[in-house]
């Protein structure tokens, strides 16, 4: 593929990527339902969990400038399978997200259009159970449209998404100035029921982690910025600054967004599915506001659906190319340099769930797969700093990896089902001090095989193993249904693996086709190693 992109363009990839619908939605709820007016450092835990596992994917996109993002770098780790599987699942995520973005999109068209009900622009059929019954053909033109301009060029893809993107980020900084200038400070320790609990934890600590657990989808999106690392003038220099510095400036404008939606109402007095617009729905004079905000989450939509539908591609193409799914689905056109057959194929998929499938049915199938990426990412950095194939013993690496996440897996049962007391508080401690045990004994009695030669993780293996502790207590904090769907979707993606990938991988290995595409990704790889030493 061809690269065109800079670092202003990853930035601007990755907010647009991330500031969609999640903060909209996600926002009221949590505040609602969860933290109260804490939901400030909900949005700041979630943040910090998504800049720890930014780093994670930078240095393994810097040192392999290629596409296809998580399922390359878990590949050569972990191997074909465990990079399959996860891959698998961060793309059905995608597509079921992207669907849900795209429903959402025509419920903000009507509060833009001052639409009061949603049946005007979905047709119902009586014929279809509850949740699948509301056809939506607004979101399928959308999505179709959309996945025409990505199959045409990703350079026009991101003149469209800077424009998208700075429109978006107009409506939010007036978002954030309306709630400032009109809210009111007392509105952060008060409630509007004197039955409610008060103050600025509501809901207590485990509130705030609960808040973290939820928002933390509106920081979906960054990891598509590395599988455009293929398409990045100067990988060295332009990811470390696109992806890190999307994850930090868009966790300053949903801290201030939380902090301006906090000051407008009482924790309960918030709508939940509509916490900035619902702020002014009822406000004489202010109702416009209300108009203003739906226009503004309309073109945010717009542009984490554009950017996502430009990873989820990527991902199904480099996939194609290691041959355990169909290698149709690899083939880049030679005119405009972008994976066509990925692009329509997925965005087909996309428009056909979105057509139909309800918005809370697609939401509650969502971000279980995205983290679990993120967290074998954060395995995989370690394992490649720490042990070098045919050189190092990799078990005391697993070994420690294993201890690290039962330890973790340990304390966020604790802390999800323990009964509050002493004993929780002695217990969880003792978690604590285990995991910081194991991680000092593997830091000072392992050393590093290889250091990355242009960009790594600092603090290896700190920063690593803390995103990996992090997305473990975020995990267990979704609901039964999210753990359902990734159980049948993995075990679908098992059977396939097992039926058709690893024979197609294993015949593209003996004809030596396989084997020829790493082969000229490792040389693509050195030629753009050597061309940033020149530099």
């Amino acid at each position: 593929m061809k690269r065109s992109l800079r670092w202003y363009d990853l930035v601007g990839f990755g907010v647009g990527g991330m500031v969609g619908a999640g903060v909209f939605v996600t926002s009221g709820r949590a505040s609602r339902m969860c933290a109260g007016p804490a939901v400030v450092l909900s949005y700041a835990i979630a943040g910090l969990c998504a800049l720890l596992s930014a780093f994670c994917y930078t240095e393994f996109a810097v040192d392999m400038p290629v596409a296809g993002g998580a399922f390359s770098y878990i590949r050569i780790t972990f191997g074909e399978f465990l990079a399959f599987l996860t891959g698998a699942n961060l793309i059905i995520d995608y597509v079921l997200s992207n669907a849900a973005v795209a429903r959402s999109f025509t419920g903000y068209l009507y509060t833009a259009l001052g639409i009061s009900t949603e049946n005007k622009l979905r047709i119902t059929v009586s014929g279809l159970p509850n949740g699948f019954n509301e056809i939506d053909v607004v979101a399928v033109l959308v999505v179709l449209a959309l996945t025409v301009i990505i199959c045409y060029s990703t350079r026009e893809s991101s003149m469209l998404n800077m424009v998208l993107t700075a429109l978006h980020l107009v409506f939010i900084v007036f978002v954030i100035v309306i709630g400032f200038t009109r809210g009111e400070t007392k509105n952060f320790t008060e409630a509007g029921d004197q039955n409610h609990a008060s103050g600025f934890f509501p809901f207590g600590a485990s509130g705030v982690f609960n808040g973290a657990a939820l928002v933390y989808l509106s920081y979906i999106g960054y990891d598509a910025v590395s599988t455009m690392a293929e398409e990045v003038r100067n990988p060295v220099k332009d990811i470390p600054a696109g992806v890190s510095g999307s994850v930090i400036l868009v966790t300053v404008l949903y801290c201030l967004m939380a902090a301006s939606m906090s000051m407008l109402l009482p924790y309960d007095m918030i709508d939940a599915d509509a916490p900035f617009s619902g702020a002014f729905r009822g406000s004489d004079g202010w109702k416009w506001v209300s108009n203003v905000i739906g226009v503004g989450a309309s073109f945010g939509i717009l542009t984490s659906l554009l950017v996502a539908m430009l990873g989820q591609a990527r991902y199904m193409c480099v996939i194609g190319r290691s041959s355990v799914v169909p290698a149709w689905f690899a083939r880049v056109h030679p005119k405009t340099s972008t994976p066509v057959n990925a692009s329509v194929f997925l965005g087909i998929c996309t428009a056909a769930i979105a057509l139909f499938t309800d918005l809370q049915i697609l939401l509650n199938l969502v971000s279980i797969g995205t983290l679990f990426v993120f967290y074998m990412v954060a395995n995989a950095v370690i394992y490649k700093r720490y042990v070098s194939v045919g050189v190092t013993n990799p078990w005391p690496t697993l070994s420690f990896l294993f201890c690290f996440s039962l330890t973790s897996i340990l304390f966020t049962l604790l802390w999800q089902f323990a009964p509050p007391g002493k004993p929780k508080a002695f217990m969880l401690g003792a978690c604590t001090a285990i995991a910081i045990a194991v991680l000092q004994l593997f830091h000072y009695m392992i050393p590093q095989a290889q250091k990355p030669e242009f960009w790594g993780v600092p603090l290896m293996p700190w920063i690593p193993s803390i995103s990996i502790f992090l997305n473990i207590f975020l995990l267990g904090s979704l609901d039964r249904p999210s753990y359902v769907r990734f159980g049948f979707f993995s075990a679908l993606a098992v059977l396939v693996y097992v039926f058709y990938s690893v024979h197609a991988s294993f015949d593209a290995e003996e004809d030596g086709t396989l084997s020829q595409k790493n082969i000229e990704l490792v040389k693509e790889s050195i030629e753009v190693q050597d061309h940033t030493l020149k530099v």
